[in-house]
């Protein structure tokens, strides 16, 4: 498909309740989505655009904003846009770190969104942990983002009897660094599995995917000097950014 052709589907309509910025911005989405619009692809100029679609300049500079406010659309040379690029990282699998050492190690700084938090019983994970059912653990739902790019979805669970100081924790942040300056724990151990999966709907959501899309799933179980167990954490990360690398030793 030609560069001409992909900006020919493009198609507002009038009889729409939504607004014509906000349709060219879903259809330029699906568009980068589906791989018709690819990283580094040059997108038309306002003017040009809003000449072919037969609209205010003003449209078209909404829709580029509200891309480009969402990290989707970036900055080319001589004032023109792109799409960008999503950033593509190696880090080193070898011993216990999260998320937040990992970005600092790369160069490229980390950020949360918090999407659920709460502290709760549920019989399913006191098994996993071994715990009566009746024992509280720390929910914690959070996007990863690094240079404001969405990375990583986790979803975590922590056992409080082991770090009470976690129920007034706000989810930002590293929480290894805060397990040992707060709470006093260090994790001397961890066992972690990775898989290959699709992305959930809810997870295609927060990465901006349009359709289900490679993914590494790394479930992790992290313990104590007293082999208890204090965390289990379920990762998603994006497939087309993330690509592991383990040092073997002979």
């Amino acid at each position: 498909m030609t560069r001409s052709d992909v900006f020919t589907q493009l198609k507002l309509d009038a009889k729409s309740s939504q607004p014509y910025y906000q349709q060219l911005q879903q259809q330029l989405l699906a568009l980068i989505g589906s791989g018709a619009l690819a990283p580094g692809r040059s997108l038309p100029a306002e003017r040009v655009l809003a000449e072919q679609l037969q609209v205010s300049r003003n449209t078209i500079k909404r829709c580029y904003d509200a891309l480009r406010e969402a990290q989707t659309l970036g900055s080319a040379g001589r004032g023109g846009t792109m799409v960008r690029e999503t950033p593509r990282v190696s880090p080193v699998m070898g011993r216990i770190k999260g998320f937040t050492e990992e970005m600092h190690e790369l160069g490229m700084t980390p950020s949360t969104r918090v999407l659920e938090r709460r502290v709760l019983q549920d019989r399913t994970i006191a098994s996993v942990f071994g715990r009566p059912a009746a024992a509280s653990f720390l929910k914690l739902v959070r996007l990863r983002m690094a240079d404001e790019q969405p990375m990583s979805r986790e979803l975590a669970w922590y056992d409080l009897s082991l770090a009470p100081a976690l129920e007034q924790w706000d989810g930002h942040g590293s929480i290894y660094l805060f397990l040992a300056d707060s709470c006093g724990v260090q994790l001397s151990q961890a066992e972690q599995t990775i898989e290959a999966v699709l992305s959930s709907a809810v997870e295609a959501e927060v990465f901006g995917f349009q359709a289900p899309a490679p993914c590494l799933l790394i479930k992790r179980h992290s313990y104590n000097s007293h082999r208890q167990l204090v965390e289990y954490v379920e990762g998603t990360f994006r497939g087309d950014a993330y690509a592991y690398r383990v040092k073997l030793q002979p």
